[in-house]
């Protein structure tokens, strides 16, 4: 029987340092989600030293803009966004406290470098798979910059989510290879 191992957002460095890449990991507990406009709000209030509206210490931001939930459901379509977009806000936000990253697809080796440099870890989750994913959250609410609409920072309350380790805190990375 297949097993995966099971991680708690947010994360501290003891629990992402066993990780390696190509495992299959399932996470509960709470990530923050955060798409470009996002990203760059964070990227500007860190350069301009302004205080942020949420604390990155140890936190896992899903690069994913949640849809408006359908009826019973507490969240629509939430499956991830490529990655790359955020490449270039990317060094600075880890250096800032995220300890992890959810997306698709290929990182720059810059940010290889500062996930290994900065012991964090980037996950893929299933591309297509939106609506699956929605079916592993429990709860959802804005966080910040909520006139962004789907692009606001989202609180997601998550339970045995499937992602698998695109790059370990080694830098060990899937894509590498390819």
């Amino acid at each position: 029987m297949f097993h995966k191992k099971k991680i708690r957002a947010p994360l501290t460095e003891s629990d992402i340092l066993g990780l390696k890449a190509g495992e299959e990991i399932s996470m509960s507990g709470v990530v923050l989600t955060a798409r470009d406009q996002a990203h760059s709000r964070l990227y500007g209030m860190i350069k301009a030293d302004k205080a942020l509206p949420v604390d990155l210490k140890g936190q896992v931001i899903y690069y994913c803009g949640p849809t408006p939930p359908r009826a019973a459901k507490v969240i629509g379509s939430c499956g991830p966004t490529t990655s790359g977009r955020m490449d270039r806000f990317t060094p600075l936000l880890l250096e800032s406290g995220i300890k992890g990253m959810i997306g698709k697809g290929r990182r720059s080796k810059e940010v290889v470098e500062s996930v290994r440099r900065c012991r964090a870890v980037y996950f893929v989750a299933p591309a297509g798979a939106g609506a699956y994913l929605n079916s592993k959250v429990l709860g959802c609410e804005v966080s910040a910059f909520e006139g962004l609409g789907p692009e606001a920072m989202y609180k997601l309350r998550i339970k045995d989510f499937p992602l698998i380790v695109a790059i370990d805190p080694e830098g060990r990375y899937i894509y590498e290879n390819m």
